[in-house]
């Protein structure tokens, strides 16, 4: 198992830097799209679908139109412009989904009255997911894109890491002083310490990438204001794991699904970025 586990993050950890070093801004979008199309896929179990024919077709349908978007976007999108028109408006809804969800979450196991049969609803809380985080991906990537390419590669790799260290961070603090349960009834292994815990790793981790980097990452932007927006950042992060915690346990399933050996599924590995990054994104470009 433990072999399982470290061959497929050598191969995952491969492609995702083929992917942010290689690919132009056109085929990185339509990496994205995969990931969202097979993110889908596994959703269909949460809104309860059980034939595998039906699932396909449903991710195949919702997918097609993800790719289509792109494809109108192309031209746009080498040229380092990401939804232009639209884009404060999609990662808006994307705040607004974040905050509906904290209260689903809140109020879990009650809340599932609402949703937890309804499939309808269910394909909308995907949209309202994955959309916004391809998006955000997009506009942190290639933010400079045409002046410095790699200057957006910057940013969306600071946001990475930022939810991937306060994740060890509240790991090891719930490990070693966690007693109270932040959701049992969503996530049993949780607790507030732990989520201190992460909190003050990205604070730090803030703090030591501005002292490093602070005129990349800050622009005319305040220390205090994204320091700040770095640490709720990780907060929602926790969010979004909880949320999709939330739909599998009521959809009874333990992993999205088996598509990367060891880890589960798509939605798995990038629960929390669904959340963090979108939101991030948000704050840093249009209110910042």
């Amino acid at each position: 198992m433990l072999k399982e586990r470290v061959l497929s993050a050598i191969v995952l950890i491969a492609l995702v830097l083929c992917a942010l070093f290689l690919f132009s801004p056109f085929y990185f979008a339509l990496g994205l799209g995969l990931i969202a199309t097979l993110g889908i896929w596994e959703w269909t179990q949460f809104a309860r679908f059980k034939q595998p024919l039906i699932r396909l077709c449903i991710a195949a349908f919702l997918g097609a139109f993800i790719f289509l978007w792109i494809f109108t976007e192309s031209n746009y999108l080498d040229a380092g412009r990401v939804f232009e028109n639209y884009l404060p408006f999609i990662l808006l809804n994307s705040v607004i989904w974040w905050g509906i969800a904290l209260l689903l979450v809140i109020t879990y196991p009650n809340s599932a009255k609402y949703w937890g049969k309804n499939k309808p609803i269910h394909l909308l809380f995907a949209f309202a997911t994955l959309i916004p985080f391809i998006a955000a991906v997009l506009r942190l990537r290639l933010e400079q894109y045409t002046q410095a390419p790699n200057h957006g590669l910057f940013l969306l790799l600071y946001v990475f890491v930022l939810v991937w260290a306060a994740d060890s961070g509240a790991y090891f603090a719930g490990r070693a002083l966690g007693k109270h349960k932040l959701a049992p009834k969503v996530s049993p292994g949780k607790t507030w310490e732990g989520v201190l815990g992460g909190l003050i790793t990205a604070a730090l981790l803030a703090c030591a990438f501005i002292y490093f980097s602070r005129e990349t990452l800050l622009g005319n932007r305040a220390m205090t204001g994204f320091v700040i927006l770095s640490v709720v950042t990780v907060a929602i992060s926790v969010l979004g794991d909880l949320t999709e915690s939330m739909f599998k346990r009521e959809s009874g399933i333990k992993d999205s699904s088996q598509l990367i050996p060891g880890h589960g599924g798509i939605l798995d590995r990038i629960d929390s970025l669904t959340a963090a990054v979108p939101f991030f994104t948000y704050f840093y470009f249009f209110v910042l």
